[in-house]
């Protein structure tokens, strides 16, 4: 059932938002540091593992056609566009889980919803390892990564005048 919309449906757009947002506040709620065995960030873990249920709907819901085709444009910009893309849901898969992962390395129960989950390795002494500085990094990254996915937008709704921004609204 591939889209012949120009916009993106509800429940995507919806999904895309709240997305957003809790990448945001995730970003917002991190702290670093053996500290966290003391004192877990209980919101930080809530709200990435919430971005990491909400993907699964958005990877189901854009492979089965909900999202509509790209606007028309130069093949470096559509190329630019879909490693973007790609980029920000690699990022929305393996932070929650290397964060996941390097919590359970410094022995930190994490929870979803009340919901205790298991550990995804054994917990050390000492320094977490590189998948806990690699998902601190990704954090960075995965922000920056997405206020250029949000200029962008910008850049196409007010200078190329295509409409992007009406494809990922509500009205």
């Amino acid at each position: 059932m591939p889209s012949t919309s120009f916009r993106y449906s509800k429940t995507m757009i919806i999904i895309h938002w709240l997305t957003a947002l809790l990448v945001l506040g995730a970003w917002l709620t991190a702290e670093g540091g053996r500290e966290i065995v003391d004192n877990p960030p209980l919101l930080h873990f809530t709200l990435g593992l919430a971005v990491l249920a909400l993907i699964v709907p958005r990877l189901i819901l854009r492979l089965a056609g909900a999202a509509p085709e790209a606007n028309g444009g130069s093949s470096w910009l559509a190329t630019a566009a879909k490693t973007g893309h790609g980029l920000l849901y690699l990022l929305m898969v393996g932070l929650p889980i290397t964060g996941w992962y390097a919590a359970s390395r410094m022995g930190v129960p994490v929870s979803f919803l009340g919901i205790e989950l298991p550990a995804l390795t054994a917990a050390v002494q000492g320094r977490p390892g590189l998948i806990a500085n690699l998902h601190e990094n990704a954090g960075t990254f995965i922000l920056i990564l997405a206020g250029l996915h949000a200029l962008m937008a910008i850049w196409h709704q007010f200078v190329l005048r295509d409409g992007t921004l009406q494809r990922m609204s509500l009205r």
